[in-house]
This record gives C-alpha cells, sequence and structure tokens, in this order.
C-alpha cells in the first residue's frame, strides 16, 4: 500500500492523495443489501494528464478505479466500491467553466463544475441550460448528464442525452478521445469565428462515442471534459399549475401540450412530492400534504428575448383553452402552492437539506422509463405494493417527467424513511425490492440500471449483456474501471 501510494503522490502530489476516506454515509445513502467496501486512498487530479496517468497506473497495478464528481451525499451506490483496495477518482476539483459562447449557444465545462457554479456564469451571458428537477446543489453537471437524469424542459430534449455534446474521454486502457466534435476544443478564440467549435454530439465517423460512457457509472472511462448545448435566457416567464383528484384526468392535456410543445418546464407531481419540494421541515411537509391537490401538471411559459410578453400571453390562452377542453383549470396557485413560489424554487439547485431528505432524513428511489399513458397502473402497482408492505401510502412521492419531446416518460417514487429507525429501514428495503422487481415484470424499462436493477436488466437479454461486455473488453480490458457494476 505504501508503494501505492508514493506512486499516486507522483502522479498529483501530497495533498491530492488522502487516505482511508470514509465511505459508509458518503459514499452511499442507499440503503442496498452489500455494503460497500472501503477504497485505499482518494486521489484528486487536477487536470486530464493526471487522470490518463492515473488510468495507465491502474492498468499497470491491477487497481480497480471508481470515478467521482459530485459532492456528498450519494444516493445510489454507483460511487460506492464493490471491489476491495479500489482507489476513489475525485474529479470535484477539475472546476473550470472553460468557455460561454452566446452566439453558438454552448458552453465548455470540466467535470466538477456544478449547476450552483454554472447557472449564474450562464446567466451573465444571457444564457440558461435546462435542468433536472432541483438537484444538490454540489452536483455535478457533466455526471448529471451522462447519467442521463431527466430534463424539466422536455421540448428542448432531441435525444436523452440532451443538451451533453462532445466529450474528451479517458478510457479505462487509457486511451484518450474527444467524441463528436471535440476535437475542436474551441481553445483560441479564430476557431469560434471559423465556426470551429464542438457542437456535434455524435461521432467521430458513424459511432456516437458519447453513448458508451452515458449511464455506464463510471465502468468504461472518465469524461474530463464537456460541450453543453444553452438555451437563451428568456426575459419573462410565467408557471401555472392544473390540477386534478385523479392522474389519468391530466394525461390527454399533458399529451396535447407536448403535441404543440408548449411548456418549457413541464411535468406531474403528485401532493407527497410537491410537498417535500415546496416545504423546509417535516411538520411544514405533512401540512402541506394534506393542503395540496392530489395532482397537478406543473407548466412553465418563457418568452425568450423577441416580443416576449406578447408570446407568453399568446401561450397562456393557448394552454387556457386545451385545459378547459379537458374539464381542467389553468392557474397561477393552488391550496398550499402559488406558482411564482414554486418558479423560484425550480430555477435554482436544491436549498440544504437536499429536498428529499427533508421529510424522514433518508430517502430510497424506485425509477424508469415508460411512456406517458401507462403511468396510472405503474402508481397502482406501486401503492399496492406499499399496503402489502405496511409502507404509508400517502408518504410515497410520484414524479413524471415527459422525456424526449414527450416520446417517453420517465416515472419516479420517491420512499422517505427514517434512518434512525431500523424496522422503518427495513420496510423501505423490502418494498425497494419487491416493487422493483413487479414494476419490472409489469414492463418498466430500467435505462439506468443501478444495484439490483442490473441483475434484472441483464439477467433478462444475454444478446445485450454480451455485447456490454464486448464493449467493456475492447475498452477497458483489465477491467479497472469500477467493477462490479452493471454486467461486468
Amino acid at each position: 500500500m505504501e508503494e501505492k501510494r508514493a506512486q499516486l503522490v507522483d502522479i498529483v502530489g501530497e495533498a491530492g492523495v488522502i487516505d482511508h476516506p470514509d465511505v459508509g454515509e458518503s459514499f452511499s445513502l442507499d440503503h442496498e443489501l452489500i455494503p460497500p467496501l472501503k477504497p485505499c486512498f482518494l486521489v484528486r487530479p487536477q487536470n486530464v494528464d493526471q487522470v490518463q496517468k492515473i488510468v495507465l497506473w491502474a492498468n499497470e497495478t491491477q487497481t480497480p478505479l471508481v470515478p467521482m464528481s459530485s459532492g456528498a451525499p450519494h444516493f445510489r451506490g454507483d460511487t460506492a466500491p464493490t471491489a476491495p483496495e479500489a482507489v476513489i477518482v475525485d474529479l470535484s476539483g477539475m472546476r473550470r467553466i472553460l468557455k460561454i459562447n452566446r452566439r453558438h449557444r454552448l458552453a465548455l465545462i470540466e467535470p466538477g463544475v456544478t449547476y450552483t457554479q454554472l447557472q449564474p456564469a450562464l446567466q451573465e451571458e444571457g444564457l440558461r441550460i435546462i435542468m433536472p428537477l432541483l438537484p444538490r446543489a454540489n452536483k455535478s453537471v457533466i455526471a448529471s448528464l451522462l447519467e442521463r437524469e431527466p430534463v424539466m424542459s422536455p421540448r428542448y430534449q432531441w435525444n436523452l442525452l440532451e443538451p451533453l455534446r462532445s466529450l474528451e474521454i479517458v478510457w479505462g486502457n487509457g486511451d484518450k478521445l474527444w467524441s463528436g466534435g471535440g476535437v475542436f476544443r474551441g481553445e483560441r478564440e479564430e476557431e469560434w469565428r471559423m465556426g470551429l467549435v464542438p457542437l456535434v454530439g455524435p461521432g467521430p465517423g458513424q459511432l456516437d462515442f458519447y453513448k458508451f460512457v452515458s449511464a455506464a457509472q463510471g465502468s468504461m472511462g472518465i469524461v474530463t471534459w464537456a460541450s453543453v448545448k444553452c438555451e437563451v435566457f428568456p426575459e419573462c416567464r410565467k408557471l401555472f399549475l392544473v390540477p386534478a383528484e385523479k392522474l389519468e384526468d391530466l394525461i390527454d392535456f399533458t399529451y396535447q401540450l407536448l403535441r404543440f410543445r408548449f411548456g418549457d418546464e413541464l411535468f406531474i407531481v403528485n401532493n407527497a412530492c410537491l410537498a417535500y419540494i415546496l416545504g423546509t421541515e417535516p411538520a411544514e411537509i405533512v401540512a402541506l400534504k394534506d393542503t395540496l391537490p392530489a395532482w397537478v401538471v406543473v407548466v412553465s411559459i418563457t418568452g425568450g428575448h423577441i416580443f416576449p410578453e406578447e408570446r407568453v400571453a399568446a401561450q397562456e390562452d393557448d394552454i387556457r383553452d386545451i385545459a378547459q377542453r379537458f374539464g381542467l383549470k389553468l392557474m397561477p396557485a393552488v391550496p398550499g402552492c402559488r406558482g411564482s413560489d414554486l418558479l423560484n424554487l425550480l430555477l435554482q439547485p436544491s436549498s440544504e437539506p437536499y429536498w428529499k431528505l427533508r421529510y424522514k432524513g433518508g430517502s430510497q428511489e424506485i425509477f424508469f422509463l415508460t411512456t406517458l399513458d401507462k403511468t396510472p397502473s405503474f402508481v397502482a402497482t406501486m401503492h399496492t405494493t406499499a399496503n402489502e408492505q405496511r409502507y404509508p401510502v400517502p408518504d410515497i412521492g410520484v414524479y413524471l417527467q415527459p422525456v424526449h419531446q414527450g416520446v417517453g416518460c420517465h416515472c419516479e417514487f420517491i420512499l422517505p424513511f427514517d434512518r434512525q429507525n431500523r424496522a422503518e429501514m427495513d420496510r423501505t428495503r423490502e418494498l425497494f425490492r419487491e416493487a422493483s422487481f413487479r414494476l419490472f415484470r409489469q414492463g418498466a424499462f430500467f435505462s439506468r440500471p443501478y444495484g439490483i436493477w442490473a441483475h434484472m436488466v441483464y439477467n433478462a437479454d444475454a444478446q445485450t449483456t454480451m455485447v456490454t461486455r464486448k464493449i467493456k473488453d475492447i475498452f477497458d480490458p483489465n477491467h479497472v474501471m469500477n467493477p462490479g457494476k452493471l454486467c461486468f
């Protein structure tokens, strides 16, 4: 171990190597059956050259590497080592915003850049990036996009990786590759004037290399740089709420909004999920759950920078007409929630404590892809399973996010639990396992297979498993990148 430590110090310096970091709470807040192993070191590289040297060193010494770029807490176990004597590669120190260009609506960032850091910098240039629902303040933008966390704006999402474009990747064998237009680094101003900018995601050639590292949980390589597409910051925006007592009453209305590309932010939540977003402490959350409507469509309208007020007014009239055709009301506020207050929350990362932890201190998530019309049946299955496991159904938060311009839907169940109550943790764990299996058999597509989901997904598709392992052998022949995840 001392020899390994000395070799790492030669690469990143004495301050960049930390012995025996505290795992447990820091690296995984989920409660999977297999506890994470303690890594031997945590290293903090400062540039891509150091990252490449670490990966080459790992191949020489057969040392497992676990990439990480977001701050604690971590929920899903993808940053928790499952191989002995692993080294955590902490990329949070690589946090430079290399370039923001309004004309091309593009930002070049390193993996340590967070939404808290990026959004104000973009706004100074009159830009913004479409965000997931209330990300953690220390959440890495690149990590969020690589893991395909759903964004709140389906109209801007041309594929599930939007707004991610070109990448700089250090593969598990130590080779470095620029995907898409990444070879045009845009480091000189004349390159931008000539249009030589990393605007394209797929490629080079006929392969979409950036897809090999998406939702891979760091098992293929390490991304050290990315270009992300931005949108013009709107000069005028409003947020409206459309309440209903039954989820089924909102499905066709939401499909109609998606058809006409109405709404910048557009999603559906139940009263529990909205209470977790709005509330700041348990007592307030309980009161909100009793006050808020059972289901709410959240839709924001923006006006861009050309006739913004007129565009917002026209969209508002059209959406109100659509709502009336379905027997619904477009409202600026509902009992327990004003649209203006919710809008202020959605435009920035979550405040502390993280919104999913405010109610009981712990939270387990179940999420998958489906289509919006099938979500009521999945909600019914979740409620039935919760009743059988004696889990309080009113505590289950439901978040439905249309993705890819409404082609699909991210369906997420939020299960709060008290981490100090062993019986409650066991009950939530059992609900998580049983509900995951039932939802999978019902047709839920776990496109981001963390933990036990990986066994479900890959055991059901031998052909995909074989191809995935072949790709792993090409880019990480010694299997040093986060072993034990996915089907590896």
